[in-house]
């Protein structure tokens, strides 16, 4: 995965400090040195105005990238202490936060709305990944805007929890196979396939129809995933609204935290 920054994460983040808004000066200069990026630092005193001096620094960082994603983060907090992801706060700017929002989903990165990095890759599931999967299922849930973007990310969401699921039950499967694929090997390995449900149980039917339900809204994300053609995923598919959208992503969550807690029970687990 390339380390989060380039000259459109500079200027987005620069956007935050333009005309002199933003944190200070000696926020930034204290981000800077965290992360190891102090002496790439131009500001005299006086000069450069601080808009620049995020411009200058990340470009340095995109060159020598060990530390990148520190910077990023050091920045990242000074911006979350200043109010600047909080729609309450008067320094709150929608437009900056959906430019760096947009510019880090390009590269592989994911920023939730309160100001929060992630990769867009959610979890590396071959050294597990769970604590990452359930810190991803908290943040989608409590997502409440840019549902074109959480489309893409519930998509990868979907597909990490059936890799994560084989994994953790040693269950072989082709590296290069699809989604539908992969999610019809974890749920028979879970024993959550509809044709695994006991015809004789009282309500059969009606489980295997949640079940098959459950698989409807994940292929359903996968297919407007696709529809929203890769690497772009800013753009709603025509005919689906904002809210349709939201909803199709909650009910995903919901499905992905079934299958897990599912897991968890297969392998003995379960704290419920």
């Amino acid at each position: 995965m390339s380390a989060p920054v380039n000259a459109e994460i500079g200027a987005a983040l620069g956007r935050f400090f333009h005309g002199g808004s933003g944190p200070s000066h000696t926020a930034l200069s204290s981000a800077f040195a965290q992360a190891g990026y102090g002496e790439d630092d131009p500001y005299d005193g006086s000069f450069p105005n601080k808009e620049r001096r995020v411009q200058v620094v990340v470009a340095a960082a995109a060159r020598r990238p060990v530390r990148a994603r520190e910077l990023v983060e050091a920045i990242l907090t000074q911006l979350r202490v200043a109010g600047m992801f909080d729609a309450e706060f008067t320094s709150y700017h929608r437009d900056a936060v959906r430019a760096l929002q947009r510019g880090l989903h390009r590269i592989g990165w994911q920023l939730d709305d309160a100001g929060y990095l992630s990769p867009l890759g959610v979890a590396d599931v071959a050294t597990g990944g769970r604590d990452a999967l359930d810190e991803q299922l908290d943040r989608m849930r409590r997502a409440s805007d840019d549902p074109a973007l959480l489309i893409g990310t519930a998509k990868d969401l979907l597909e990490a929890v059936a890799k994560f699921v084989l994994e953790e039950l040693s269950a072989p499967y082709n590296p290069k196979a699809d989604f539908a694929e992969l999610w019809y090997l974890a749920r028979s390995r879970l024993g959550i396939h509809p044709k695994q449900v006991d015809a004789s149980l009282p309500g059969a039917s009606v489980i295997q129809t949640v079940m098959q339900s459950a698989w409807n809204i994940a292929d359903s994300v996968n297919q407007l995933r696709n529809l929203q053609g890769t690497g772009h995923g800013r753009t709603l598919p025509t005919g689906v609204t904002a809210e349709m959208a939201l909803l199709v992503v909650r009910e995903a969550c919901s499905i992905a935290e079934y299958v897990l807690m599912t897991l968890d029970r297969t392998l003995g687990s379960s704290t419920i």
